[in-house]
């Protein structure tokens, strides 16, 4: 893997971590802290299953991925799957008020509906 790919690999890696520690992160793939670190330092590269769930952590497929760290474009994501993607990444806090957000729209919906369909 060249240099350029390399560190291609290494965001990626640290957008699916997200905001979890390296340790948290490295329990979640069934992986050691240590090994995290030598992915994110560039100085390993995970094996296949690894780079499946690092991909799918992303947001991405193992294809997405692999033609990213080749430089080749990956096809716009849709707004829905960035958001997705965000929420994924938030802490808990944020994603609490997204929630809400989400519920106070569903609710004022309904209440609009049951209006029309009283007149």
């Amino acid at each position: 893997m060249d240099t350029q790919s390399r560190q291609k690999l290494v965001e990626i890696i640290k957008l699916a971590r997200g905001s979890l520690s390296q340790r948290a992160f490295g329990k979640q793939m069934g992986v050691s802290s240590t090994s995290v670190q030598m992915w994110e330092k560039g100085a390993k590269v995970p094996d296949t299953d690894n780079l499946v769930r690092i991909a799918v952590q992303a947001g991405y497929t193992l294809e997405e991925l692999l033609s990213c760290l080749e430089g080749k474009p990956i096809p716009e994501a849709t707004d829905l799957s960035v958001i997705l993607r965000q929420v994924s990444h938030m802490p808990l806090s944020e994603v609490a008020i997204v929630g809400k957000a989400a519920m106070d729209r569903l609710a004022a919906a309904a209440e609009s509906t049951a209006k029309r369909s009283e007149s």
